[in-house]
């Protein structure tokens, strides 16, 4: 069996342990989860949920119960992951080793009653918007009740709540949703199909939400949604990010992270906002797909070249030390050669600190799928790697920049613990997507997760840098 992203519950934060009454006592599942951050928050919801209802993690399926799959539908990679994890649990069960297979999230959305036909197999299937009725399907499946093994709900007007999360990440990083859906409607992208209009969690609800993850003993919180800088428009008419995050720079964390800009509705106030916070790392992570202004609007983006210009500029200027991650597409249908040299051309100057390059995938459902002029897989990958080695260039020379610094790094685990030697990220780092830092501990000072430490670069390697921690951990 293939490795799968099988929920550790050793691993776990668990805050909930008060809510399950009878722990263990309905029956032991076990949980994957795929895709992205927003995924894995209603991955910790379903988690909580299931334990408040007297189910038992455990890390093993064959030593389950049934297994749930909170799936990703997003491109053909993703799809064809969460096809495996779906196939191999359904073998066990075959096998006689689980009872059964429930599958939610975005895959089951996406394709709802045609997977079930496809896999009839498949126990039970909830899908983005029926989450928080994970009990339901599972009580049902566990009483041997057949009669309704689907749930399927509207979008809803405004974002789920996320209070019944038992964390999952390491206690010292989390997660924070602050909204769901998107209403972009780029020409390449099936997210609205799944996720529905874009909606905002109230504001009271979200700072609610960081404080008790705070209290929880988070040191950094990373803002999510499927587009950040729209927050707030559906319910007051213009967005209302920079008052948010004024509200959570308050909160007792270190590090406020900010990812999934779009580059519309950055204005002066956000910018002046994200400048002057103590607590949020300037970081910001802002997918811009393209830079011709053609390619762009075949895309939808409704920005042009010269704006996008302007907001990496202004953010560049305003925002000292600030790092930018962002994404590109190579091969969209129509990009000519010159279009994709004026890319190239982009990326060398701007020099991205982070930057990842999908090749264009075709998303049947989507309009770019019925545009003309696709282009081969040959030139599609050619383009990619490209543009990724003009990346290289750039990154490796971030690092060179680097070597003699000091910078604060947070410990997030054990390379070798009897050598004190650890992994850890820079404010310039987010997690499980960006760079690390392999850090030595002094004499006497042991590190440990979780740790804040003063760090001296010494060198790189690759991608990743090389430190002597300079102090004690706090």
């Amino acid at each position: 069996m293939s490795l799968l992203p099988i929920i550790n519950p050793d691993e776990t934060q668990s805050q909930l342990s008060s809510l399950a009454t009878a722990r263990g006592s309905r029956g032991d599942y076990a949980f994957i989860s795929l895709g992205c951050p927003k995924n894995l928050v209603d991955s910790e919801q379903m988690l909580g949920l299931l334990q408040r209802d007297g189910y038992r993690l455990v890390q093993d399926p064959e030593k389950s119960d049934f297994v749930v799959i909170n799936t990703c539908g997003f491109i053909d990679n993703a799809r064809k992951e969460s096809f495996d994890a779906i196939d191999q649990m359904l073998e066990l069960k075959r096998k006689g080793k689980i009872k059964g297979v429930i599958v939610t999230g975005c895959l089951a959305e996406r394709q709802q009653e045609k997977l079930l036909e496809a896999r009839p197999e498949i126990d039970g299937m909830v899908g983005v918007f029926g989450r928080d009725d994970i009990t339901t399907i599972v009580d049902r499946f566990m009483d041997g009740l057949d009669e309704q093994r689907t749930i399927f709900k509207p979008a809803p007007i405004r974002a789920l709540s996320d209070d019944c999360r038992l964390q999952v990440t390491p206690k010292h990083f989390a997660y924070l949703k602050i909204s769901e859906g998107c209403d972009r409607l780029c020409t390449f992208c099936a997210i609205p199909k799944m996720r529905g209009k874009h909606a905002s969690k109230p504001m009271d609800k979200i700072l609610e939400e960081a404080k008790r993850l705070a209290d929880n003993g988070v040191r950094e919180i990373v803002v999510v949604a499927q587009d950040t800088t729209y927050y707030g428009i559906d319910m007051f008419g213009e967005p209302r990010l920079s008052e948010l995050l004024v509200e959570l720079d308050k909160i007792d964390v270190d590090w406020i992270r900010l990812m999934y800009f779009y580059p519309m509705y950055i204005d002066d106030r956000l910018i002046d906002t994200i400048a002057s916070a103590q607590r949020i790392v300037p970081y910001i992570d802002m997918p811009l797909q393209h830079i011709n202004s053609q390619v762009l609007k075949r895309m939808s983006r409704r920005v042009t070249r010269e704006q996008t210009y302007e907001y990496v500029t202004k953010l560049r200027s305003r925002i000292p030390n600030l790092v930018m991650r962002t994404t590109m597409i190579a091969g969209f249908p129509g990009e000519t050669d010159e279009q994709f040299d004026e890319l190239e051309e982009f990326v060398a100057e701007i020099r991205f600190e982070r930057l990842g390059v999908f090749s264009y995938s075709i998303e049947n459902d989507t309009p770019a799928a019925k545009l003309t002029d696709h282009l081969p897989e040959r030139i599609k990958k050619e383009r990619r790697n490209r543009l990724m080695a003009v990346q290289q260039r750039n990154a490796f020379q971030w690092c060179e920049e680097q070597v003699g610094s000091k910078l604060e790094v947070l410990i997030d685990k054990a390379v070798d613990e009897s050598k004190n030697v650890w992994l850890g990220r820079t404010f310039a780092d987010a997690p499980d997507v960006d760079s690390t830092v392999f850090v030595t501990g002094e004499p006497g000072n042991p590190l440990h997760a979780g740790a804040m430490v003063d760090c001296e670069i010494v060198t790189y390697k690759d991608y990743d840098l090389i430190g002597v921690a300079t102090g004690a951990p706090r």
